[in-house]
């Protein structure tokens, strides 16, 4: 009789799987919650995920469990004060108009610096010739303690691998889903 190695998490595999994020330990502030009605998927070793989070469920098979702690410097760093930075009010100039709706105290705006990088950035304050901004990530200095399951594990397809990202599928009856259950029409 013949037995059937289970895939394993490795390099350039789908993986499907659940978890909470909570700050610090398991009775800690809950930050996110994926389940099994919506769970996440990402190709493995494409470095869409923090690079620790991956090591951590390197090897692990469909049906396992994880739970791990990530300290800030493994999940989005410390947090730094030269992350805080005054950009002029100008330029946040939209039809020759400054757009004070957007520039309300804890909004996040994305932005882009003069080489086109995207950037995320909290408002701090908004003063009269300035905007005080955050750049540090939200979860910047946190410990990060994460527990979840492996739902699925499968080869992605040369063209998720040349994307970079899992596709879409197309069901049995037309419909397009990610197979998650999340109200695509798939299940």
């Amino acid at each position: 009789m013949l037995v059937e190695e289970k895939i394993i998490v490795e390099k350039n595999n789908v993986i499907t799987l659940t978890y909470e994020l909570r700050i610090k330990d398991k009775a800690g502030e809950m930050v996110e919650e994926i389940t099994e009605r919506a769970p996440f998927s990402f190709i493995y070793g494409s470095g869409a995920l923090l690079k620790k989070f991956e090591e951590k469920i390197n090897s692990l098979k469909a049906g396992d469990s994880f739970e791990f702690v990530l300290n800030s410097q493994d999940a989005y760093g410390n947090w730094d004060e030269n992350n805080i930075t005054e950009i002029p009010i100008q330029s946040f100039t939209v039809n020759d108009r400054i757009d004070y709706e957007m520039l309300q105290v804890g909004n996040i705006i994305p932005l882009r610096d003069e080489a086109g990088n995207h950037y995320d950035a909290k408002v701090l304050s908004v003063e009269k010739e300035v905007v005080k901004m955050d750049f540090n990530h939200p979860l910047a200095g946190k410990e990060l303690y994460f527990s979840g399951k492996i739902m699925d594990i499968r080869e992605a397809t040369e063209e998720e691998l040349a994307q970079g990202h899992v596709q879409k599928e197309k069901h049995e009856h037309g419909e397009e889903g990610c197979g998650c259950g999340s109200g695509c029409g798939c299940h």
